[in-house]
This record gives structure tokens, C-alpha cells and sequence, in this order.
């Protein structure tokens, strides 16, 4: 599942059900706005780097992160496709895409 380009909602819920087993590993990176962010996110998620300052924290990120497996989540899935692409397009083979993003999620929404 995690040599896919995009998974779904249900996958992710399996994927992060996984992770806390210790069965596998990877990072989930939520690319929304602070404002989005703060009014619930993916229980799980690992970091928040949103798009508005995608050229702070992107080199860094593809980077440190060439050798796992990352799933960047959004609203629709829409900019985390685009922020998915350009790391793939720069070399980043493990990123891959939430498609339908926290709008399509029936998982557990945590709050800050």
C-alpha cells in the first residue's frame, strides 16, 4: 500500500493503525494553513508544514526524508497532490498522496 502514489481515507486509517503497531513507517505531513489546522487534524499527523511557506521548509524536508515514506494530507487532497508531485518530480520516491484529503476522513480528528 505504502508503494502507491495516493492512497485513500480507508488506507490511511489502516496505514496509521499499522504505524502504532510499529508495523511500518512513515511520516504524515498535513500542508494546510495554521487556521485550517487548528480546527482539527488527522490524529497522527506528524507535523504541520503549510503550503504558504512551502519554499521554508520543502528542501529541508525532501532532504531528510529521501529514504521514507511520507503522506502528505490536505482539506480535499488537492495541494497535497501538487506538494506530493514536486517531491517525486526532485527525486523523492517514497511521497504519496491522501486523495480526498481530512474532508474525506472518518478516522479520529485530534485538536490542538
Amino acid at each position: 500500500m505504502l508503494s502507491k502514489n495516493e492512497i485513500n481515507s480507508n488506507e490511511l486509517i489502516y496505514l496509521l493503525d499499522k504505524r502504532k503497531n510499529s508495523e511500518i513507517d512513515f511520516l504524515l505531513v498535513d500542508v494546510r494553513e495554521d487556521m485550517e489546522y487548528n480546527m482539527g487534524y488527522i490524529d497522527g499527523v506528524n507535523m504541520l508544514h503549510p503550503t504558504s511557506t512551502f519554499n521554508e521548509w520543502a528542501k529541508e524536508l525532501l532532504d531528510s526524508t529521501k529514504d521514507k515514506k511520507v503522506i502528505f494530507t490536505c482539506r480535499s487532497g488537492n495541494r497535497s497532490g501538487q506538494v506530493a508531485q514536486i517531491f517525486k518530480a526532485n527525486g523523492h520516491d517514497g511521497a504519496i498522496n491522501h486523495n480526498g484529503g481530512i474532508i474525506s476522513y472518518n478516522g479520529k480528528i485530534a485538536r490542538p
